[in-house]
């Protein structure tokens, strides 16, 4: 696969010192630019899947009149907790 490039980036003085900086030993300033693009684009993915689960299940609780209590989720998700923590040590 051939690779491409990311827009130039211009940034003060302060920001690009301080990323030189933080560098691990043998990376890059490119590295950490592109490490970053990475890790911020499979943030948004995630938030973004997160939302439309969260917009569909609000769809759902208003067609069919079920809601849930704080309490109730957070009474099943500790039973969740629970049983994946029974199989953790078993």
């Amino acid at each position: 696969m051939k690779t491409s490039t990311l827009p130039s980036l211009r940034v003060d003085p302060e920001l690009r010192k301080a990323a030189e900086d933080i560098l691990d030993d043998g990376q890059t300033l490119s590295s950490f630019i592109e490490e970053a693009v990475r890790h911020e684009v499979q943030r948004r993915k995630i938030r973004r899947d997160f939302l439309k689960k969260a917009l569909a299940a609000e769809a759902e609780a208003e067609a069919t009149g079920t809601y849930y209590s704080a309490e109730q989720v957070l009474e099943e998700l500790r039973e969740i907790i629970d049983k994946a923590e029974e199989k953790k040590v078993s």
